[in-house]
């Protein structure tokens, strides 16, 4: 027997990947195909993520404002500094990125169900035999979705997180909300909200893609969806961190 050489399945997963990422944007230019859809997983995708993305944006910045109080508790740093570190920390990075590890649960995992149950129930295969463009149907206006509402929901939860900050720095006492305000702008650069909408459109693609490619391609029934569901999630996670790592090794 023939032992198969170590990453060959990564390779073929990847190579699966890029033939689906290579149709679905040849795919892209019939519009009239997927323009219903592509207004719906606007509502889903955007409208429906805002109260979570909210929530997890108040308590981000929130718990951020007190966190950082207690590091600087010693007397030799300006009270304003934790404005300036909390403003700068949400807008670059943790809005973007814990925006994008909660939509990885919510949205990735949606469309991976929802395509793996149209897999193995084959209503995709029934699409494909009426010689109907499966892709540009389902897949297109989901990732296109993404590409579109991440930096929306960035944009929210960067407000919603500066606003939990500052609301907990007054409530508790740390931070009057005059001196949050004055260090949130003596740091604050456009260039910064500019790298976060960057990331936020990476993370949009990344997580919609790896959902769709999961759901499009499940099998086994409703346990094979299941798992589909599950890997979509975990990869998806693990591949924005790492694109956060790249962008912020490259253009930082």
């Amino acid at each position: 027997m023939i032992s198969k050489f170590p990453g060959t399945d990564a390779l073929n997963e990847l190579g699966k990947f890029s033939q689906l990422l290579y149709h679905a944007l040849r795919s892209s230019t019939e519009i009239s195909t997927y323009r219903k859809n592509l207004f719906q997983e606007f509502v889903k995708v955007g409208y429906e993520s805002i109260p979570i993305i909210i929530l997890t944006g108040v308590f981000t910045g929130a718990v951020l404002t007190l966190q950082t109080a207690y590091q600087l508790d010693t007397g030799l740093y300006p009270s304003y500094i934790i404005g300036s570190i909390v403003t700068q920390s949400i807008v670059i990075e943790l809005a973007a990125v814990i925006s994008a590890l909660v939509l990885a649960g919510k949205v990735g995992a949606r469309m991976s169900t929802e395509l793996g149950t149209m897999r193995v129930s084959e209503q995709i295969d029934a699409l494909e035999s009426m010689g109907f463009n499966a892709l540009s149907f389902l897949v297109v206006p989901r990732i296109i979705s993404g590409i579109f509402m991440f930096p929306v929901l960035y944009v929210t939860a960067t407000v919603f997180g500066i606003l939990g900050g500052i609301t907990a720095g007054a409530v508790d006492g740390i931070l009057p909300v005059q001196e949050f305000m004055k260090g949130g702008r003596e740091f604050f650069f456009e260039s910064d909200i500019v790298f976060g909408l960057i990331k936020a459109i990476v993370f949009g693609f990344v997580i919609t893609s790896i959902a769709c490619y999961k759901g499009y391609y499940a099998f086994g029934g409703a346990e094979g969806v299941g798992k589909s569901t599950t890997q979509a999630t975990v990869l998806s996670c693990i591949f924005v961190l790492l694109s956060d790592f790249v962008l912020a090794a490259l253009l930082l």
